[in-house]
């Protein structure tokens, strides 16, 4: 296991102010979830959160006097954020639950932590480092870290009905960390709650898909939800579609050297069909960047294997290189595994990466012509300027852009006079 107190996040000096500062007058802090598993899972801390026994107001009055920036995130329900050194610490006051409507939960403030612990979502998240570095776990979550299981604390389905939100929470960590099958409780509870999942608001649903999607592998986590319901639920697209590509794209990403993207994994599992594509896009109220990778994706033409240089050339300047380097890595990435049990896909593979060598490194050509040449040439101001600089444009074009400008402003000459 790995050792909190050697970790150069524990012993940074913007850390070590705010145990210095809160674990005095009675008071006592202590880090919380993320880093604390990351750090004991061998993986990097990231984002590194608090637990205090001190009220929130009594947190930022205390910062304030010791001169650290105080920035009140959500104050109201405990948390304020300490930003020392340029590094921020959320600090959240210790809490109980009053009530909960399944969206969101009414807390109230106190001094337990083995209540703090239990109104946590998952046992690995629920683990305390005080400032020596001594681990508290209070809900049997190191036992969980050893053997990388996901599981809820206490009932599942109490869990679950706290905030519905922890149906996608539950594949979401189980993508990035769980190992085998997941917890057979979880799994029941998640099923049996995921009609809930429409009164969430949208961005939630899509923000947890999101880093779902950014899993190193999430195909087993995808696998889960689709046998327990909850991906038709939020993504019914994939439901005649499937997510047989899943494994394939991994596979190509690790030996390809390709980038986890979250939105050529979400591709993978949707019909390239523009208007239903749109219309997922706004269901989810996707960014305009995610919308607009999407419909690219949609729009992009089918690129065989067999294609020739000089047509993806046209067909990149035509449709934009952003979808058809999405379809053609889907592609790529089908082929090679279909290679590994049938040779005859072999040559198939082989052509795609060339191909898509290519369109990584194409740079869009510059149209010799304006619409001032047009003018210059004695057409008058008006839609005809559009068609003529589009026919020309198009000559262009189909002769894979080798037309200089004299020859292009010749032949805009020419038809000008026959007109």
């Amino acid at each position: 296991m790995t050792s909190i107190v050697a970790e150069p996040w524990f012993r940074a000096p913007s850390l070590r102010r705010v145990f210095e500062l809160l674990n005095a007058d009675g008071g006592e802090v202590r880090v919380v979830g993320g880093a604390v598993r990351n750090t004991l899972l061998g993986l990097p801390a990231g984002d590194v959160d608090l637990a205090t026994t001190w009220h929130p107001e009594d947190v930022a009055e205390r910062a304030k006097g010791a001169g650290i920036k105080v920035v009140p995130t959500g104050i109201d329900h405990g948390t304020v954020t300490l930003v020392i050194d340029g590094i921020p610490y959320e600090v959240t006051t210790l809490r109980r639950d009053v009530a909960t409507d399944g969206r969101r939960a009414e807390v109230a403030f106190g001094t337990d932590w083995k209540a703090d612990a239990e109104r946590r979502d998952f046992t690995i998240n629920a683990l305390y480092a005080d400032a020596k570095g001594e681990i508290f776990d209070y809900v049997g979550g190191l036992p969980d870290i050893d053997s990388r299981t996901l599981r809820f604390i206490g009932s599942a389905a109490e869990r679950v009905a706290e905030d519905y939100l922890r149906i996608l929470r539950f594949f979401r960590f189980f993508a990035h960390y769980g190992h085998g099958r997941p917890d057979s409780e979880g799994l029941k509870a998640c099923a049996q709650a995921r009609s809930k999942l429409s009164t969430l608001s949208v961005e939630r649903v899509w923000g947890e898909m999101k880093k779902l999607l950014a899993a190193e592998d999430p195909g087993r986590a995808l696998l889960w939800m689709r046998q327990a319901g909850v991906l038709g639920a939020v993504l019914p697209e994939t439901e005649k579609w499937g997510i047989d590509a899943i494994p394939g794209l991994i596979a190509a990403e690790k030996i390809f050297g390709w980038k986890p993207e979250p939105l050529l994994r979400l591709a993978a599992i949707v019909p390239p069909e523009a208007e239903r594509l749109e219309a997922m896009a706004a269901r989810l109220r996707l960014s305009k960047a995610e919308e607009g990778f999407l419909a690219q994706f949609a729009e992009a033409p089918a690129i065989a294997a067999t294609l020739a240089d000089a047509a993806l050339d046209r067909q990149l300047y035509r449709r934009g290189a952003e979808g058809i380097i999405a379809r053609l890595r889907l592609s790529l990435a089908s082929a090679r595994r279909k290679s590994e049990t049938d040779p005859a896909f072999l040559a198939e593979t082989a052509a795609f990466h060339r191909l898509l060598a290519r369109a990584e490194r194409w740079q869009r050509p510059v149209f010799p012509l304006s619409g001032a040449d047009v003018l210059k040439a004695g057409v008058p101001a008006g839609p005809k300027i559009g068609e003529l600089l589009t026919e020309l444009e198009d000559f262009w074009i189909d002769r894979n852009f080798n037309v200089d400008r004299a020859t292009l402003v010749a032949r805009l000459e020419s038809r000008v006079r026959s007109r």
